[in-house]
């Protein structure tokens, strides 16, 4: 099994927050330690969402001091953005040995899209960011881990070769949906050992692929 970790923004955050995105935004100290406890473990994989500018002035710096690497998924429509990446920090990222992948244009629900938007999400955000990197843009991660039927198989449909979501689940390695846990700001280093390493329960199992089950196979909002 794969546990798959996720983060946001890291230290101070450079522009206006959405609605409830600060509790997703930690402080270098807990981003350190989890880097530290988790990321030299071979069952545990690094990713970054939304394109924040902290993922290349923090993120960066404290993978490669320990030799890590991680996926990043920027917001295209975001790129050279006060507090957001530019095209020029994608291509860094890439340079450093890191993954690219998309989370979209503008972080709205993918559910929530007709054809025509899910289209420019996922298939105009992708040029972008690969004309930014220079190499092609197969893994998504999900905007605000919504998702369905339609959202999949047009995902599949294109050619991603990874989705991950944010059921806060354990990952199995060649799964095409990977579920991540993402790391909040009143987490410790103690309380994500307990949910990442900790036994879970025969029910909490369950519940856990109850809920990607559904996810998957629901139909698009009408």
């Amino acid at each position: 099994m794969i546990i798959n970790v996720c983060f946001h923004g890291i230290g101070n955050p450079q522009r206006e927050l959405e609605p409830d995105e600060a509790g997703y935004w930690i402080e270098p100290e807990l981003y350190e330690d989890v880097l530290d406890r988790f990321g030299s473990r071979p069952d545990v994989r690094l990713s970054f969402d939304d394109g924040n500018a902290s993922d290349l002035e923090l993120g960066l710096p404290g993978l490669l001091r320990r030799g890590l690497t991680a996926a990043f998924f920027p917001l295209a429509g975001r790129l050279g953005r006060p507090g957001s990446l530019s095209a020029a920090d994608v291509d860094a990222l890439g340079r450093a040995g890191m993954i690219i992948g998309s989370h979209g244009l503008t972080h709205r629900p993918w559910r929530d899209l007709d054809d025509h938007d899910l289209d420019r999400e996922l298939i105009d955000a992708r040029e972008l960011l690969s004309d930014a990197c220079g190499r092609p843009v197969n893994e998504a991660a999900l905007p605000l881990g919504r998702y369905d039927r339609r959202v999949l198989g047009r995902l599949r449909t294109l050619g991603y070769r990874r989705v991950f979501t944010s059921d806060r689940a354990p990952a199995s390695a060649g799964s095409w949906l990977q579920p991540r846990y993402s790391v909040r700001s009143d987490d410790t280093v103690a309380s994500l050992n307990r949910e990442l390493l900790g036994p879970r329960s025969l029910t909490r199992r369950a519940r856990s692929r109850a809920v990607t089950f559904y996810k998957s196979i629901r139909p698009a909002p009408r």
